[in-house]
């Protein structure tokens, strides 16, 4: 078979493991062939298929998350590399992002942290919005610290983004106008897809029998000078009581929903 007859295979094949198989084919064609998906479908290949998209096609049929599999995801408006070892970025978590950008407005925070901070995705976002902010990420991973320390290089951001060793305690210090954080929120018993379950990490995800036991190590250690504002992404039900959390500590909170209107972001500020 030729390209576009193994593409039409693929799709077929994979709409056992995946919601989007002809893009999940498509983007599995191009990787093998090392262009963007885009010219694969301008200009469609016309020769035999590369002999690793079988390879390809067979990892995302055992449900690998297809960003692993290509070692690359897109985010807000930056590229970032992926491997296992971090969680994948997802369009939801850009509602941090938004939120971020409508509490500053015409301003831009001078100093951002990222709490828990994976590939890099959020931090290095920010820093993109804001050219002239710095930022610290922190993470207990190796595997994070590497990647995330990879992307900020790839970027052109190693000078404005330390990437260190560190836990939620980051927070405290009150030096940083701009605090976001993804932290894991998925209740311990919860059942995931096999894409998520079998190959992201455990640490990345599950927070106790609620989901919410690294809410409740955040919220008493967050500190913000006025201004200031932290971004916390958290799970569609958990809104009521992550802003409880927060509330009780002492701070001011809205809920921003995605794009699918489902809570998405808790927005927290000093009380004034």
């Amino acid at each position: 078979m030729n390209a576009g007859q193994k593409l039409v295979e693929a799709a077929r094949r994979l709409a056992e493991a995946s919601d989007t198989p002809r893009l999940d084919a498509e983007l599995l064609m191009a990787h093998a062939l090392g262009v963007e998906r885009e010219r694969l479908l301008l200009d469609p290949p016309q020769g035999p298929a590369p002999a690793a998209f079988d390879a390809l096609v067979e990892r995302r049929l055992a449900h690998e998350p297809l960003a692993y599999i290509v070692g690359r995801r897109a985010f807000w408006t930056i590229d970032l590399m992926v491997g296992p070892g971090v969680l994948i970025p997802r369009p939801d978590s850009e509602t941090l992002i938004e939120a971020a950008v409508a509490h500053f407005g015409g301003r831009a925070p001078r100093r951002i942290l990222d709490l828990g901070v994976g590939s890099g995705a959020l931090l290095l976002a920010a820093l993109a919005e804001w050219p002239d902010a710095t930022g610290l990420g922190v993470d207990q991973s190796d595997a994070a610290l590497a990647i995330a320390r990879a992307n900020a290089e790839r970027l052109g951001m190693r000078d404005r983004a330390r990437i260190e060793r560190g836990s939620w305690d980051a927070a405290a210090s009150g030096e940083f106008d701009l605090i976001l954080c993804n932290p894991p929120y998925i209740e311990a018993d919860a059942e995931l897809p096999r894409d998520v379950a079998d190959y992201e990490p455990a640490s990345a995800l599950f927070a106790g029998p609620d989901g919410l036991d690294d809410y409740r190590r955040i919220a008493p250690v967050l500190r913000l000078p006025p201004g200031g504002v932290a971004c916390v992404e958290i799970g569609h039900k958990q809104g009521r009581a992550v802003r409880t959390l927060f509330e009780v500590a002492g701070l001011d909170t809205h809920i921003r929903t995605d794009l699918a209107g489902r809570d998405r972001c808790v927005v927290a500020t000093p009380r004034a």
